[in-house]
């Protein structure tokens, strides 16, 4: 790198607004990573097909990589979320520029919309996965005052940080794992749970970040090592796999066919086809229904 290109790096990593930055590039990755292993085959073909090849985990950190950029200026605010401690979702002032939540909704719209074009689909598929990741990191529900952590003054392992970039960051770093390697760990969610989390709604994924804040604000004296991390690593790596597994589930039900083809009538036997036979099995035992394996499957 020139010594030029570095100074403008600088200038940047110094000027640059830093709420809004969730996971660091490695969280966003594995959000992605998971996601693409709990698609469906269609919706992984039809993500294929938009994204011209490229993986869900390749385009998770686009939202941040264009922040440079001063055309999408107007995009910062919707990584985030702030609510003040003593207030609810239903009664905090929501930013008229757009936040995570409100985004969510919006490029969900936008990925279900015949009339919308690729280019804009293919921005609305960028943006519901980054924003997938950042809704579930607590500080992106943080509080106004301190800009979601970013000025909270802490030590990670000595080093001085703000809080911010200890969940970003310095948390993951500290695994020591690429992406990959993470999502491997990390993803072994039961069908239960599968079920569980993709039932739940965008405002839910917010709730439950804000609901996480009393402990990850918990910084003592502020000089944050291995009790700190024992303590929060358990609520990132949950809210990681969590985020993947509702992003898949969101995908699914964007890009489903009309008529899946599990889901479509059996066809029509003509007069010389002979249907095949029922599956044998004790006539007063209904778990020997055809229907039997299918409705348990998602069972607890």
């Amino acid at each position: 790198m020139k010594v030029s290109d570095l100074r403008i790096v600088v200038v940047l990593a110094v000027v640059a607004p830093i709420h809004a930055f969730g996971w660091g590039a490695n969280g966003h990755r594995v959000v992605g990573e998971i996601a693409a292993r709990h698609v469906s085959p269609w919706t992984a073909r039809e993500v294929a097909v938009l994204l011209d090849g490229d993986g869900l985990a390749e385009v998770a950190n686009w939202p941040d990589d264009i922040k440079s950029d001063p055309r999408w200026e107007h995009a910062y605010t919707w990584h985030f979320l702030s609510i003040d401690d003593g207030e609810t979702l239903g009664t905090t002032a929501r930013d008229p520029r757009g936040d995570v939540l409100e985004a969510l909704h919006r490029f969900e719209a936008a990925l279900r919309s015949p009339a919308a074009g690729r280019q804009e689909r293919v921005e609305a598929l960028k943006f519901l996965v980054h924003f997938a990741g950042d809704a579930h990191q607590p500080l992106h529900v943080g509080r106004r005052d301190d800009r979601g952590g970013n000025d909270v003054r802490v030590t990670w392992f000595g080093e001085p940080r703000n809080l911010h970039s200890v969940w970003d960051e310095g948390l993951i770093e500290s695994l020591d794992l690429s992406f990959t390697e993470l999502a491997n760990f990390l993803d072994d969610p039961t069908p239960a749970q599968i079920a569980a989390w993709q039932a739940a709604p965008y405002e839910e994924w917010v709730r439950e970040s804000f609901a996480l804040r009393p402990p990850v604000y918990d910084v003592g004296d502020g000089k944050l090592s291995w009790d700190y991390r024992y303590r929060a690593l358990p609520i990132l790596e949950r809210r990681l796999l969590e985020a993947g597994v509702r992003l898949a589930g969101r995908l699914d039900a964007i890009f489903a066919p009309a008529a899946p083809p599990d889901r479509r009538p059996a066809p029509a036997f003509g007069p010389l086809d002979a249907a095949p036979a029922p599956a044998a099995g004790p006539a007063d035992d209904p778990g020997t229904s055809a229907s039997a394996p299918e409705g348990r499957a998602r069972e607890p």
